[in-house]
This record gives structure tokens, sequence and C-alpha cells, in this order.
């Protein structure tokens, strides 16, 4: 599949580099991290709030759209934090990361079970796969994200909040990122290439 021309004759948005990815992603857990440690989980909440929102308006000045996956987290931070002041009880910050987590599983497998994969749309279409590849790593995907939110139920109902917030930076990023490099095989077993001497002039 070759990708087609800007009817309107305009080049197509720019889209951030992989490290610029990252740094907008693990930057708002930093600062997280930071101000837990230091003023506790409340402060701390109220910086993932607005690092979230920075964020996702750098991404937009950078690249003129924004990310599937980042929008809903970023959703679901601003609500589960809101609700962290509003009732005063951290414990909506806690299962934040379980109840995203099994959205996002439960919304793969669904469409994954009604035939319509969306991994394409999650990837922002960075992968051209077969349609079995499509099915094999949105299972995994769809699978990965329900263990995900079993591991945050465990670790925030049986550790301490400090625990709770070091493992949420630097124990699920880790785990995502093994788990996604682990998929680089089946990636290249069924990735479509483009034909021979089609690219740029």
């Amino acid at each position: 599949m070759t990708s087609q021309p800007n009817p309107a004759g305009k080049p197509a948005p720019p889209k951030a580099n992989p490290a610029l990815k990252l740094a907008l992603e693990m930057g708002p857990l930093a600062l997280f991290f930071v101000t837990n440690a230091k003023f506790g989980i409340f402060p701390a909440t109220g910086v993932l709030m607005a690092g979230v929102v920075i964020a996702l308006a750098a991404s937009w000045m950078l690249t003129k759209r924004l990310p599937v996956m980042p929008v809903v987290t970023a959703v679901a931070v601003l609500v589960f934090g809101a609700l962290t002041f509003w009732f005063n009880d951290e414990i909506f910050i806690k299962v934040k990361p379980t109840i995203v987590n099994s959205l996002f599983g439960a919304i793969l497998l669904g469409a994954l079970w009604l035939g319509k994969p969306l991994l394409p749309v999650v990837l922002d279409s960075v992968l051209q796969l077969t349609d079995r590849g499509w099915r094999i790593l949105t299972l995994r995907w769809g699978v990965f994200f329900f263990i995900l939110a079993a591991i945050n139920e465990i670790v925030w109902r049986n550790w301490p909040t400090d625990f709770w917030v070091t493992f949420k930076v630097f124990g699920i990023m880790p785990l995502t990122v093994i788990f996604a490099l682990a998929q680089v095989p089946l990636i290249l077993r069924h990735e479509i290439k483009p034909p021979e001497g089609d690219g740029p002039d």
C-alpha cells in the first residue's frame, strides 16, 4: 500500500519523532514522580493533570494532530484527577490506570471480535500489516492492556502510595517497551513492504 499525494497539493502534517513522542509521554510522569516524592500525592496529581495538557498542546503545535491514546489517557487523568481533589481521596487517581487499560483492552478485543481491528487507528497507520498480522497484534495488545490493569490493581491495593507511584513511572513503561519489542518478529513476518522502486524520486 503506497501513500497517496495530498489532493490539495499541501504537504502532510509533520510527525513527531519517536524520541520526542516518548519525552511528551514520560515528561508528565516524571514530574508526577518528583512532585510526589517532595510534596505528596495530591500536589503530584495536580502536576500530572497540568502536564498531560501541556504535552497534548505541544504535540498539536509540533504535528498538527493528536494521537488517539494520549488523548484518551489525558481525558482520564483530568477526570480522575478532578475526582481525587473533589472527594479528597487518592483512590481515584490510583484506579485510573486500571480503568483506562481495561477500556483500551475491551475496545481492542471487542472491535476484533466484530471483525474490525482498531489497532491501525491507534498506531496512526505507521505500520502496514496483513489482515492476519493485525488480528494477532490486536489480540496480543488487548490481552496485555488487561494484564496491566490487573497489575495496577495488585500494586495499589497491596503497597504504599509511594511504591505505587514509583512502579507506575518506572515499572509500567519498561514493561510496555519490552512487550512492544517482543512484537517485532510478528510485525516483520506480516509486514507489507512497498514494491521495489516505490520510493521518493
